[in-house]
């Protein structure tokens, strides 16, 4: 009686946490083209990088270049788009990722320390990106050390979501594992019973 306590409460959670995964997989998907999209329109250019964090890292020469081949508003937008909408980006993909760990992965809960990291590295390498903005529109001047530090950060958040790529992964692996077994079984099953 009470194992059967146990697996409802599993199969709740489980469920539960199938639909906040779903819910902000959904959530992530119109973010990213109802708001983040329009919203970065503004400093986006032709030719070249249009963001710092989409790269794996960055060189003093590479953050000279992409502030150079921007005017003042587009840098203003660009900072704003750090400030405010790539943080709540780093908020709905960290939320989306916590889900999907969750799910499958119900009893390891460490693992969710993963994408967390990569969301705080984020926010601390859009923090050194504002310097990197406030001290060319100062001095038309970048610090190496605030690029490496940047750079470094970027490197951290790219190593964190591979990995909570690589653990979502292993949980979708695991998952069809599971399902082939208990096919499997069934097929063995009914032919034992013919």
């Amino acid at each position: 009686m009470e194992s059967e306590g146990i697996k409802e409460s599993e199969s709740f959670f489980s469920r539960h946490a199938l639909y906040l995964a779903l819910g902000s997989t959904l959530a992530f998907i119109m973010y990213s083209v109802f708001v983040l999209d329009p919203t970065g329109k503004c400093f986006r250019i032709e030719e070249g990088s249009n963001s710092l964090g989409l790269t794996f890292s960055y060189t003093l020469q590479m953050v000279q270049e992409f502030f150079d081949s921007r005017s003042s508003n587009q840098l203003d937008c660009y900072k704003e788009f750090l400030q405010i909408w790539d943080v709540i980006f780093a908020v709905i993909y960290t939320s989306m990722y916590c889900f999907w760990i969750l799910y499958f992965f119900k009893n390891r809960r460490i693992l969710l320390i993963i994408p967390i990291l990569g969301m705080i590295a984020d926010w601390t390498e859009n923090i050194t990106e504002i310097l990197m903005i406030n001290s060319y529109f100062e001095s038309n001047s970048i610090s190496e050390t605030v690029v490496s530090v940047g750079s470094g950060l970027n490197m951290v958040k790219w190593i964190m979501l591979t990995l909570t790529y690589l653990i979502i992964f292993t949980g979708i692996a695991n998952n069809i594992r599971l399902v082939l077994i208990k096919y499997n079984n069934r097929g063995n099953k009914k032919s034992q019973i013919e």
